[in-house]
């Protein structure tokens, strides 16, 4: 069992406000938004700024923040290097982000869509749950998933975040406004 002890962190900044990286014995364990919903308590975390986990995913997040990832490249592809710790989610949970990783930068799922790739078409809901509950901010893409009809929907990072995301990934023309994806 994993004690809170164990959890490592650091810092670092975005163009969309501050990230707290997190790493386990096991490999990164987290990322998240400063005030994003289901964020952990991190009281209890050490801070260690040179962590080989966190520094490899702070220099994966840099590349990414400057365009430096490739159209059409799947997060899975791009995340090969790095040990992900998934062990905080149930099997469900971890099932969902697998396939959040497959969808390719520049391209959205519809939550249905992402139900029917794990075979589970009538879940959507549950999908939805699992895709909020995501820990790995923007390395495991769930901003990448809409709505049904392509509208913008949740955002545990909030929904300005989600467009901005997608626009940098060319996913959504800036032109556009968040309840209108391309």
């Amino acid at each position: 069992m994993l004690l809170h002890t164990d959890i490592s962190y650091k810092h670092m900044e975005s163009p969309w406000g501050k990230l707290t990286l997190a790493a386990s014995p096991r490999g990164l364990f987290g990322i998240w938004f400063e005030g994003q919903k289901h964020a952990p308590n991190t009281q209890a975390w050490v801070s260690e700024p040179h962590n080989a986990h966190l520094l490899q995913a702070e220099a994966l997040l840099k590349a990414y923040f400057e365009g430096h990832w490739p159209q059409g490249q799947s997060a899975r592809d791009r995340l090969k290097t790095l040990s992900l710790d998934l062990s905080a989610g149930t099997e469900f949970q971890q099932a969902v982000w697998q396939a959040l990783m497959s969808i390719p930068m520049g391209q959205t799922f519809s939550y249905g869509q992402l139900a029917s790739a794990i075979g589970r078409p009538s879940a959507v809901r549950a999908v939805g749950t699992a895709i909020g509950r995501n820990p790995f901010s923007i390395l495991i893409p769930c901003h990448r998933v809409l709505g049904g009809q392509g509208q913008m929907t949740g955002y545990a990072g909030g929904i300005w975040r989600k467009q901005a995301l997608l626009q940098l990934e060319k996913a959504l023309s800036p032109s556009k406004s968040a309840s209108t994806p391309s």
